[in-house]
Parts: structure tokens; sequence; C-alpha cells
């Protein structure tokens, strides 16, 4: 069957159409990303302005009539941490369902986690034994961990790249406010080390999400051109070397290095921090990129609910 999945997350609203049936590995057969940073439309009061209600729902509507003529037969639509924050997030989903007939299901940080967990899972099969899963979004950091489908840990931290940047003044950001950042975003992470480590060491670390691709490609790993069956490896040393550097470039410059998209390049440095913080505090020296991330996730359990219905 041909499933649609409408992600609508902090920075992009991503249409993802695959070819899929229970047993077997997804295949993309279409995608299309809109820009939208939904956390930059938010009034005083934390709620999606008026001007975001509308771009929001211009887009729902482009995005269902895509699917519809892309052929899809389900259209799992949902939102994470921007639609999930906002002060008014009730009254923006009934009026979005209104108006474009798109019922936005909203994912509990938690559960952001565990799909993006299964997706790594099975990417990287049973062989790789004990994961640790992290991925940086727009408005939060995911992280979770186990030996099966289901991680015996999952927590998210309001870590995302573009929420950090946004708290950061000047392009390149200024240096002492970049130095309060990395100490905020090193407590936020310490907090919840402990109920890691006492399960034990990963054998296989995984960072998904764009933010932990772009810095992988600019530490060397090979271009997407090449394929999802490449490994690409982020080493802490690689890293840590380039968090100053990208502190000290404004965003053009950021945008004109290997693998990195203009539109993300102002987000770099604040992701990262993150990145860095987390591999250093969970004494990480290598993790693996996995081109698997919470879109197949949700396409893997709606499979997966097929296949037991």
């Amino acid at each position: 069957m041909r499933l649609g999945v409408l992600d609508v997350g902090s920075n992009t609203v991503h249409l993802l159409v695959v070819d899929a049936h229970p047993g077997a590995r997804p295949l993309s057969a279409y995608s299309h990303k809109e820009e939208l940073k939904l956390a930059e439309l938010l009034d005083a009061r934390g709620a999606i302005n008026a001007q975001g209600v509308e771009r929001l729902a211009e887009a729902l509507r482009t995005a269902s009539r895509t699917a519809e003529d892309k052929g899809v037969e389900d259209l799992l639509a949902f939102a994470t941490s921007a639609v999930r924050e906002s002060s008014n997030a009730e009254s923006v989903l009934a009026h979005l369902a209104e108006e474009t007939g798109v019922k936005l299901q909203v994912l509990s940080g938690p559960e952001e986690a565990r799909l993006t967990f299964l997706a790594a899972r099975r990417w990287f099969g049973w062989s790789a034994g004990r994961l640790l899963v992290l991925d940086i979004g727009g408005g939060s950091l995911e992280m979770a961990y186990g030996i099966d489908e289901q991680p015996d840990a999952a927590v998210s931290l309001p870590l995302g790249a573009g929420r950090l940047t946004s708290t950061l003044p000047g392009d390149p950001p200024e240096a002492g406010a970049f130095r309060s950042l990395r100490r905020h975003v090193r407590a936020e992470i310490a907090r919840t080390v402990g109920d890691f480590t006492r399960l034990g060491r990963p054998d296989h670390v995984v960072g998904t999400s764009k933010t932990f691709k772009q810095l992988a490609r600019l530490t060397g790993a090979a271009r997407s051109s090449e394929g999802p069956y490449v490994r690409r490896q982020l080493t802490r040393e690689a890293l840590e070397s380039w968090v100053p550097k990208l502190a000290a470039m404004p965003s053009d410059e950021r945008a004109a290095l290997p693998g990195v998209s203009r539109g993300r390049a102002r987000q770099l440095p604040a992701g990262a921090l993150v990145a860095e913080g987390a591999m250093d505090l969970f004494g990480v020296d290598v993790l693996e990129t996995c081109p698997w991330a919470l879109r197949e996730g949700v396409i893997l359990r709606r499979l997966d609910h097929l296949d037991t219905a």
C-alpha cells in the first residue's frame, strides 16, 4: 500500500510518501519539505500567531492535495514540539482540521523518542545490541536506550537547535551568550545521564536528524549522493574541534561548508553544542548516523498494526 507521513516539525512541514507492506522495507516514492520555522511564529504568550496558523493551514492543504495526487491510501499526520508546546494548540488543531481536513496527532516527547528508537532498531537490526539513540530536532532533543524494539529509557528535553538558536543574540553569536548556552545545555543533559547509565553501556550509539547528518558530513562523512547504505560516523574529537569554529562564523560562511544547508546554517552552532554535550556526558567517542528516524518510526508502527489486524 502507499502511505504518506506528514510531519509538522519546528523547522519544516515534510511530506514523505512510501510504498510499504508488512514485513518489507518501506520504499520512498516521494518527498517534499516546506520550510515553515513554526517556532518563530509564536506570540509573546507562546501561542501560534495568526500568520503561523494561516501558513500552516496552507502547507497542510498543499500536502493533502499532493498526497492525493500521489495515490496515498492513508495519510499519517503528526506534529511535534512547536505545536505541542504552543499555548493555543487545542484551538489551532481544531481550526486546521476544519479548514484542511487534516487531523494532526500531537506526539509527546517520549513518544517521539520511542518511535525514533524503533526506526533505528529496525535499520541496524538485533546484532547492534544495546542502542543509545540521540535525535536533535528544531524544538527538542530526544534520547532513548534499549535492547529491544521498545526502549528501556526514553526522554525528551527542550534542547532543539531552533529553540536554542532563538536565545543566541548576534550572527555569529556573542561569545558570552554561547558560553552560557553551553552551560545550560550540559546541565540539562546531565540531569538525565544517570537514568541511562544505570542500564549499562550501549553497544552502538546512533545519531538521527539533520543536525547529526550535517555534522557528520562536515567532519568527513560521505555525501548523501553516495546512498543510504554507506556507513557514516561522527567522532567526538572531530566535533569538539568544529564547535568553536562554527560559533565564530556568520551564517553565510556556515552555509558554504560541506553538507550544510542554508536553511539550517544559523542553527548549526547550537545543534553542535547539544551533540557535543550529549556525546561527552554519555562518554561517546563515536556515533553512527541513521537514515531512518521519526517519520520512518511512524510508518513502521502503522505497518505493525496492519500485520496484527
